[in-house]
């Protein structure tokens, strides 16, 4: 078996190729040692174990499936009772197994950004709509979302150090995926954890289901890091990363790249260009496009021209039929009826999905959807052609939605054959 820090090297120089293969990324939730004392879990969230002078610190607590597993091969490795938490963030992913230690008898202090409450204040009052969009994204069987959440007992604003026997934690406040995250830096060890600042892909900064994100000051974040001389990077996701000038690289690239896209996006609004004319326009630089640990695995960078559109233009998108449109349904019957009837768009649909126009033919195959949702002829156009857009996509964000579209198009399809 490859060791994590092997097999990161061998993808960040190209030797081996991460291609669709995300498993490369998550691991077995098996703990490495990579220093007496630095422990590391490699799971759907990442987990950073420190132990000194008899106690452990966590940064980061795994999401509600794994937490389990990760408690269990943390309690393989060390004994000694955990008594602090840091959640870089509040994602579900992150927060999860300290109530497990905390029902074993430790007593634990969790340590995060003020606004981590704040975000779980907000996940109880949305608990269904992020089931939801969770569902759709990770094609899950039914909407699952935890209803509560471990709080921090502390909380900081800008900069704050935690002492943990012998070790100096330093975390530091830094929007960019999220408004509360943190990253955490161990000066003596050269350690530093990114948490979800580094993800193994281009920046999460475009999510088109969740809250907003923060390019200027992710770009800012990740230079400061880059130059912190860190000896050993433990991401949020992914594999961990050695070697000062390698982790300066992958931090200092992933910075530029999210500089590029804020750049030409904001000089395109500010000459006044529409929504429309920045996501034809925006392409991320040719210099970062091919670089491993920039590819659109899990977010686009279409999507984050979408997000710095509505950062710094709201939500107009230039096209004053947008402003107040008629209904969608009212707008798809009126166009399908034009084009002389739901026949006539799903077959035009048909020969744009055989020529690979795939985003033209999905207009047409949602207007006769949205037209007609009870054609049999319908259905399978919209579930043909989001399957192939689904195919198409590298990101699992675009991917799920599309899939879950085909899927919505499929029930219906069975439904028509039922007698």
């Amino acid at each position: 078996m490859v060791d994590s820090l092997t097999l990161s090297e061998d993808l960040l120089s190209g030797r081996r190729e991460i291609g669709s293969n995300t498993s490369l990324m998550v691991g077995g939730s098996e703990l490495e040692e990579f220093a007496p004392g630095v422990g590391f879990v490699r799971s759907f969230g990442n987990v950073t174990a420190l132990e000194d002078d008899g106690e452990l610190l966590l940064v980061d607590a795994g999401g509600p499936i794994h937490a389990p597993g990760l408690r269990d091969e943390i309690r393989r490795w060390s004994t000694a009772p955990l008594t602090s938490a840091i959640y870089t963030h509040g994602h579900v992913d992150h927060v999860a197994a300290v109530p497990l230690f905390e029902a074993d008898g430790d007593e634990v202090t969790v340590v995060a950004h003020r606004r981590v409450a704040d975000r779980f204040d907000r996940y109880v009052l949305t608990n269904g709509y992020n089931g939801i969009i969770n569902q759709r994204q990770f094609q899950l069987a039914e909407p699952i979302f935890p209803k509560s959440f471990r709080h921090p007992d502390r909380v900081y604003d800008r900069d704050l150090v935690v002492e943990h026997g012998s070790l100096r934690v330093e975390l530091h406040h830094a929007r960019g995926e999220t408004d509360d995250h943190t990253w955490v830096w161990l000066p003596d060890r050269r350690v530093l954890c990114t948490g979800d600042l580094f993800i193994w892909a281009s920046p999460n900064c475009g999510n088109p289901q969740k809250a907003q994100r923060y390019p200027a000051e992710w770009a800012a974040a990740l230079r400061t890091m880059s130059e912190q001389g860190a000896e050993l990077m433990l991401p949020g996701h992914g594999l961990p990363i050695a070697g000062a000038e390698r982790i300066s690289e992958v931090l200092r690239t992933s910075a530029e790249w999210l500089e590029s896209l804020l750049e030409q996006t904001l000089d395109l609004m500010n000459r006044g260009a529409t929504l429309d004319t920045c996501l034809g326009e925006v392409r991320v630089p040719g210099q970062l496009e091919g670089l491993p640990w920039l590819q659109p695995s899990y977010d686009d960078p279409e999507f984050v021209v979408h997000n710095i559109w509505r950062l710094y233009g709201g939500w107009y998108d230039g096209d004053p039929s947008h402003l107040k449109p008629a209904p969608a349904v009212a707008l798809a019957s009126e166009l399908v009826s034009l084009a002389g009837g739901t026949a006539a768009v799903v077959a035009r649909a048909d020969e744009l999905l055989a020529t690979g126009d795939l985003r033209l033919a999905a207009h047409l195959a949602e207007l006769a959807w949205q037209a007609d949702p009870d054609g049999a002829s319908v259905a399978e156009i919209r579930m043909r052609v989001n399957e192939a857009r689904s195919r198409a996509e590298t990101s699992v964000m675009a991917r799920g939605i599309f899939t879950w579209a085909a899927a919505e198009a499929r029930m219906a399809c069975d439904s028509n054959d039922t007698p």
